[in-house]
């Protein structure tokens, strides 16, 4: 199967990753980490969350860091927007992209956004439709799209049924999310395969956590059924606080190692992403969840 030239690297590390680290982050410490981020090469980084600081305490300030962000350089500094409220903030903020979130899981939803897919769907229409007119890019998220820690296997109809909402409601990107890990190349075959149906796989990207030290090659089975849009976190930072045992994102270094390995241009500098991924293991005072980036650091030391 032919492989895309190109793929668009979405750097998630300083929102899904930062978002559970047990240890307070600046304001300053995240801006750093962007920029430097933005210095490897990303076009499109996560920089905050405007939800209410009780409830994801690490994202607050996200205003402040949207305003002293690097805005030189066209780089599309998404955002999640979870309720109208937020929405109106990052709108005030002029964050040029937001991301609205739900899941393929009725309770994997309840537990993570208080209300069912349904009421959240309704909630993000009208805020994408602003968005539209606003020019604002939108991405949606879609969680458990394999499998829910509460209710076991998401069927990929389900998942179709979702995207389809999203898609419909004008996003220009959606997410694919495989919230726990448990995802293989042939249920990733599977899931894309449905979810195909109904939205272009041009505006599909996938998001796959390494739990189960799958991610990898659930990234290649994806780029080779046409998926040109991989979410990944600098040094494997993440996990997620409704999924017990759910460990980080897949590691940005990672992927890079296996794109650059099979000559699909990123755009990103491994140089400088390792940069970025000493520096944020220093800040929260661990080595990188990335087995690329610990074999390449210790060359260097």
């Amino acid at each position: 199967m032919s492989l895309p030239r190109k793929v668009k690297l979405v750097e998630v590390g300083p929102r899904d990753g930062l978002q559970n680290e047990p240890n307070a982050i600046t304001v300053e410490q995240r801006v750093k980490l962007i920029n430097m981020l933005g210095d490897a090469g990303f076009t499109t980084i996560e920089a905050g969350s405007f939800v209410s600081p009780k409830w994801v305490p690490r994202m607050a300030g996200s205003d402040e860091v949207l305003k002293n962000v690097d805005h030189s350089r066209g780089i599309s500094y998404c955002v999640l927007t979870p309720n109208q409220r937020g929405y109106e903030d990052a709108v005030a903020a002029s964050a040029n992209e937001i991301a609205v979130f739900t899941a393929a899981s009725e309770t994997f939803s309840k537990k993570n956004t208080n209300c069912s897919i349904a009421e959240g769907l309704a909630r993000f229409e009208p805020i994408c439709a602003d968005a539209k007119t606003r020019g604002i890019r939108i991405r949606g998220y879609i969680s458990c799209v394999i499998d829910c820690p509460y209710e076991g296997e998401v069927l990929p109809s389900q998942v179709e049924n979702v995207a389809r909402a999203l898609f419909d409601f004008g996003c220009d990107e959606i997410s694919l999310g495989d919230t726990i890990g448990t995802g293989t190349p042939q249920r990733v075959e599977a899931l894309l395969s449905c979810v195909g149906t109904s939205v272009p796989i041009e505006k599909l990207a996938v998001h796959f956590h390494d739990t189960y030290g799958q991610a990898v090659g659930n990234i290649l089975r994806s780029l080779q059924l046409g998926v040109s849009i991989v979410d990944s976190a600098v040094a494997g930072l993440g996990g997620c606080p409704y999924a017990k045992g759910a460990t980080g994102n897949v590691a940005s270094e990672d992927v890079l190692y296996l794109l650059d390995g099979l000559g699909i241009a990123s755009g990103i500098s491994m140089e400088k992403l390792l940069d970025a991924s000493e520096y944020i293991s220093g800040v929260v005072g661990r080595e990188p969840a990335s087995n690329a980036a610990r074999a390449l650091l210790s060359k260097r030391h």
